[in-house]
């Protein structure tokens, strides 16, 4: 009964608005999507749109079906990409989405080397996805997820890489800067600079303030690692990040990071992939690439 075309008119009326546009999108006459739509109408016996002035507005079996196509038509594109790279003699594309904020760099190190070794390899990093990207990783928009926090799925296999340490982050003339660790009162003054994520989903929060019942003076967000870390240098506030990163960045900046309580918080990047594509040889070499860049 449905059929893929139905699914591309649809997503092209929820993006366009009138009949006229969609046709024009989808290189089709009106008559020819109205009458495919009147045949589907006929089929599930209710409406599929309605006018509304000059628009076209989807009805609730509409949108039912509009939903479905915004998880379907990413798969057909995948898959028509891979059948036009095999056609080409090409390997395939490697699309990763970024969940993880300080880990750029080090990724940068894992796709040096993997790109010499699979130099037809089609290779995208979408950073639009610094957060909540396992949808993005389910519906095929990417095919790879790096991230600290994986949110385990039946259809999703998350591999380890590597482990760290998350680590309080302080300027070198800082009052903290000589303690081996810090407690969550001692940063009940402090201006906390994070990447703009929910608190719940930060570990200085999850896993160290809020057990203790404890707050920050302030928070505030900042989107670049760089500018932050200059925030912190300059005695502006702390911040939390990966031990790895601020060992690089100490080189050249008055900073020091301090352990969360005695123990530390313990934590490490993750690389997710479809149970679909374990097979892939070059899905397994990045992987294989992944866990042993640090």
């Amino acid at each position: 009964m449905l059929e893929r075309i139905h699914l591309e008119i649809l997503t092209a009326i929820k993006e366009h608005g009138t009949l006229t546009k969609a046709a024009d999108s989808l290189h089709l006459t009106q008559s020819a999507l109205s009458h495919s739509i009147k045949k589907l109408e006929g089929q599930v016996a209710t409406p599929i749109w309605k006018k509304d002035g000059r628009n076209l507005r989807l009805t609730a079996a509409g949108e039912r079906i509009q939903t479905l196509a915004n998880r379907v038509l990413p798969q057909f594109l995948h898959t028509e990409l891979l059948l036009n790279q095999i056609a080409k003699g090409e390997m395939g594309s490697l699309r990763i989405g970024m969940e993880c904020h300080p880990c750029y760099q080090w990724l940068l190190r894992v796709i040096q080397p993997y790109l010499e070794q699979w130099p037809d390899i089609d290779m995208d990093v979408k950073q639009e996805f610094q957060f909540g990207a396992l949808g993005a990783l389910l519906s095929y928009e990417i095919d790879v997820l790096i991230t600290p926090d994986p949110l385990f799925k039946p259809k999703i296999d998350y591999i380890p890489v590597f482990d760290y340490e998350h680590r309080l982050v302080v300027s070198a003339s800082h009052k903290l800067a000589k303690q081996n660790f810090v407690l969550p009162e001692q940063l009940s003054e402090e201006v906390l600079f994070t990447y703009p994520v929910e608190p719940l989903r930060l570990d200085i929060f999850s896993q160290f303030l809020n057990p203790a019942k404890c707050s920050v003076k302030k928070h505030k967000h900042i989107e670049t690692t760089e500018i932050m870390l200059q925030m912190v240098a300059a005695g502006r506030g702390v911040c939390a990040l990966p031990g790895w990163l601020v060992d690089e960045y100490s080189k050249s900046m008055p900073i020091k990071s301090i352990r969360f309580g005695e123990k530390g918080i313990g934590k490490q990047i993750f690389v997710g992939i479809r149970k679909t594509d374990q097979h892939l040889d070059y899905f397994n070499d990045f992987i294989a690439q992944a866990k042993k860049t640090k």
